[in-house]
């Protein structure tokens, strides 16, 4: 397809093109040239009348070039030419593009499998100790929570670490173990040696108060008492 064909088709709005489709493209053993047709028939929507004519004018591109287009795409099941009859009784050619959607509707769904399982394998061993110490399997939401958790960039060690502190403080609940990883986040602790350094802070904080000698407090009222005496 000729370059300055492509450019007045994107400008007059004929094809657009979503990008999830387009990342299929690599998965369709199609050219580039044939799957911006796909795009421009998609554009059309259903029914389309197989008119080699209004095609090839529509594109700027010969009659032949689209018949080498169909002729790839059917080759790769993505779309047929069905002979139907009309409400008028004549017979006309229409492009069938089920062949197309239902390839699209499975690259979908085994991406989506995949993603699932990438984020199970991810976290796969957060949500085995999440259940342990909770008691029961996580709902949906409290998987979405810890998902969440790893998006926001907590590693694994610091959500371990996160889960072992309100469990040591006995509130084993996904509400309480993302409020300490929230305190933490907020105060710049971004690892387990962070928390551990700030815990440590905080005892030897501790003890130098304990250490630190009491000055003795006397009444004034009593000290002005023994004056007059």
């Amino acid at each position: 397809m000729k370059y300055e064909s492509i450019m007045e088709t994107f400008k007059d709005g004929d094809i657009v093109i979503p990008i999830y489709m387009y990342k299929m493209l690599p998965n369709l053993n199609i050219t580039l040239d044939s799957f911006i047709f796909l795009m421009f028939l998609r554009g059309r929507g259903g029914n389309i009348i197989f008119d080699i004519p209004y095609l090839s004018k529509s594109l700027g591109v010969s009659d032949k070039t689209i018949m080498n287009y169909v002729s790839e795409l059917t080759t790769n099941g993505l779309l047929d030419i069905k002979v139907v009859k009309n409400d008028k009784g004549i017979m006309e050619e229409f492009i069938n593009m089920d062949g197309f959607y239902e390839k699209l509707g499975l690259n979908i769904v085994n991406k989506t499998n995949e993603e699932i399982n990438e984020s199970k394998n991810d976290t796969s061993d957060i949500f085995d100790i999440l259940a342990k110490e909770i008691g029961k399997q996580l709902s949906p939401m409290e998987i979405e929570l810890v998902k969440a958790w790893k998006e926001s960039g907590y590693s694994d060690d610091l959500i371990k670490e996160a889960i072992k502190e309100a469990v040591l403080s006995n509130v084993a609940s996904l509400r309480y173990i993302d409020k300490i990883l929230y305190t933490w986040d907020r105060d710049g602790l971004k690892t387990v040696e962070d928390v551990q350094k700030n815990k440590k802070k905080f005892r030897d904080d501790k003890e130098k108060e304990k250490d630190r000698p009491k000055l003795e407090i006397f009444d004034s009222d009593d000290w002005m008492d023994g004056e007059h005496e």
